[in-house]
């Protein structure tokens, strides 16, 4: 079993911005020696990736038995996320460039800057806003390595994410990365007062084009201020049928 998880993530990461939840990496050199790493490269690798992104990606988001399609299109910096309810499709659109993840709406068939106030909104009653399905704080700049932890028997470093401006539900985000692989493993939002809102896992992986990609994530969202859990949304990615290789 232990080695079946190795495995698994080794060719696990997470290109970033998406969820397209696009996740396959290459191990990291010099992870494992004293060589120090910063903060700056190992988000590098996470969302940058290199080696799988999809044109296309379908799944759906699921809580309490009830389950919305899900549909990502990637065409070069820009991504597109769609969501299926009362026979519409709707979605947003994220931007990539010059380092930076904006998010974008569409009206009237223009595009334009995202309500700052509706980033943090959950999408269709689930666990999951905006911000959340985009994963845009891995854009966020200034990061700060601040620690290392054991994740699934991994080890991981520990990784701090401030929020530059005050849009969105999270002021900081910490997300924990493996140490020799440079897979993400997880991630934690809270608040301006340090409080805990929302916790992310990979919890399960499927192989594509001979490489392993996310195929299950949880997103737990927390009673403000205590450990009590009190909604869980899963966000299930179907294999493709083709796969692209591309690079961002």
């Amino acid at each position: 079993m232990r080695n079946h998880f190795s495995k698994a993530i080794s060719s696990l990461t997470l290109c970033a911005a998406i969820l397209s939840v696009i996740v396959g990496i290459s191990p990291m050199a010099d992870a494992d020696t004293s060589t120090k790493i910063s903060a700056e490269k190992l988000l590098e690798g996470i969302r940058l990736g290199t080696t799988l992104q999809h044109g296309k990606l379908d799944g759906h988001i699921r809580k309490d038995g009830n389950r919305t399609p899900l549909s990502l299109h990637l065409s070069g910096e820009d991504i597109t996320f769609q969501f299926h309810t009362n026979n519409t499709w709707s979605g947003f659109h994220m931007q990539l460039k010059e380092g930076e993840a904006k998010l974008f709406e569409t009206e009237q068939g223009k595009a334009k800057p995202f309500p700052p106030q509706k980033i943090g909104e959950a999408i269709i009653g689930s666990d999951v806003t905006y911000e959340d399905l985009s994963l845009r704080f891995l854009y966020w700049k200034d990061a700060e390595i601040v620690g290392e932890d054991k994740i699934k028997m991994q080890s991981c470093y520990k990784l701090r994410l401030l929020n530059p401006g005050k849009d969105g539900r999270y002021s900081l985000v910490y997300i924990w990365v493996h140490k020799k692989y440079g897979a993400l493993m997880q991630m934690a939002g809270y608040d301006a007062q340090g409080r805990l809102l929302k916790r992310f896992h990979v919890t399960d992986l499927m192989t594509v084009d001979k490489i392993q990609t996310l195929k299950k994530m949880n997103v737990e969202t927390y009673q403000t201020g205590t450990n009590k859990v009190t909604g869980v949304t899963y966000l299930e990615f179907n294999k493709p049928s083709k796969a692209v290789r591309r690079g961002l």
